[in-house]
């Protein structure tokens, strides 16, 4: 399978998730861009970053379609791509689109714990997903303008999550509702009741990302490295023969249930990252495993003849605002629709190719790290 190729094919043909509105689905090809063009140095996804991204950031900084008063979490996640832009480029833009998400999180609404709502829209709550849409971004805008009190912020707000929402199977639940009032919460300790692939997903590549920028040394206060290697060892535990993660990930017998590559493809990022950074090697294998069967065995010709990466959960969440009341359970994650060729499972594709070319790299003596 030419995964270059189809990464080229998949970016000339992509169309703006939101209609040109800045969203997390954007960033995640975004990501995967940004990340391709690291790892391999070529021009073409720089390039393909610039065409995209530049449709929705204006001269003055502006995001198309952005709403800071939704204080939606998942909005500042595409951020992540303004400050390498900006090094690379020199705009000014860059820098204002970077302060204007900043400046969402200097007053975006928290739990009585200390961290943010997952959404106006999701008082009290703090979800997986958010971790990853909001923290590296803090962190890098900490140490890229010199604010070591946001980077603390981050990471204490990475700790207190995980102490909150971790499982007794060493994985963590996809919410959390400090108030216990929302249906799909445990009276008792407030998370919602099942294990989500892509939720913990967006976790570990939240973990691996955040103390590749902090640093071991200063993540350690948090006990973020020790809580990666835990997770990452309990996910080698559910993956499944063939090397990828079910959409329930910790029910195979589940009627219904199903191998989702959306997950797989963070997993694998994930696993090689931990690696490379000295953080944990016992996963390098499974996840160079996980990307191969994905490139393999999930890169699939529709009627037409063009390649897709298929079994993507097309969303998930928890509570209401689309239509239903989603109660958390494992038959409503099978509910949802599974799609091909969705940003959310395409990008983290590019990430896994990425630190697969970047992992190559360190073992030859090519980078450092």
């Amino acid at each position: 399978m030419n995964v270059t190729g189809y990464f080229e094919d998949f970016v000339r043909s992509y169309q703006l998730y939101k209609g040109g509105d800045w969203c997390y689905e954007d960033g995640c090809i975004y990501r995967g861009l940004e990340l391709l063009h690291m790892a391999t140095g070529e021009e073409r996804w720089l390039n393909h970053l610039l065409s995209l991204s530049d449709r929705q950031i204006a001269e003055d900084g502006t995001l198309a379609g952005y709403l800071p008063g939704e204080y939606n979490i998942d909005h500042i996640m595409a951020g992540r791509i303004l400050f390498r832009l900006h090094r690379l480029r020199g705009e000014n833009r860059y820098r204002r689109a970077a302060d204007a998400l900043a400046g969402q999180l200097r007053s975006h609404p928290r739990t009585k714990g200390g961290n943010y709502w997952h959404k106006m829209i999701y008082p009290w709550q703090v979800w997986l997903d958010g971790l990853y849409m909001g923290l590296p971004f803090q962190v890098e805008y900490g140490m890229t303008f010199g604010e070591p009190e946001l980077i603390e912020d981050a990471l204490a707000q990475m700790g207190r999550a995980l102490q909150l929402m971790k499982g007794e199977n060493g994985l963590y639940h996809h919410g959390y509702d400090e108030p216990r009032k929302e249906k799909w919460a445990d009276p008792v300790t407030g998370n919602s009741r099942s294990y989500w692939g892509r939720s913990l997903g967006w976790l570990s590549m939240a973990l691996v990302d955040t103390i590749d920028l902090c640093g071991q040394e200063q993540a350690v206060r948090f006990g973020l490295p020790q809580a990666a290697r835990d997770l990452f060892a309990a996910l080698l535990g559910f993956q499944c023969a063939d090397g990828l993660w079910l959409q329930v990930i910790d029910q195979p017998d589940l009627s219904g249930n199903y191998q989702e590559t959306s997950a797989s493809s963070m997993f694998a990022y994930a696993f090689m990252k931990a690696a490379r950074l000295g953080l944990w090697d016992k996963g390098e294998l499974a996840g160079r495993g996980a990307l191969q069967h994905l490139l393999e065995n999930y890169l699939v010709e529709d009627e037409t003849g063009r390649i897709q990466l298929r079994n993507i959960c097309s969303v998930a969440g928890l509570g209401g605002g689309f239509g239903r009341y989603r109660d958390g359970t494992p038959e409503y994650y099978l509910s949802e629709p599974v799609v091909r060729d969705d940003a959310k499972g395409v990008g983290p594709l590019m990430m896994a190719v990425a630190e697969q070319q970047l992992s190559l790299l360190k073992q030859t003596g090519q980078i450092q790290c």
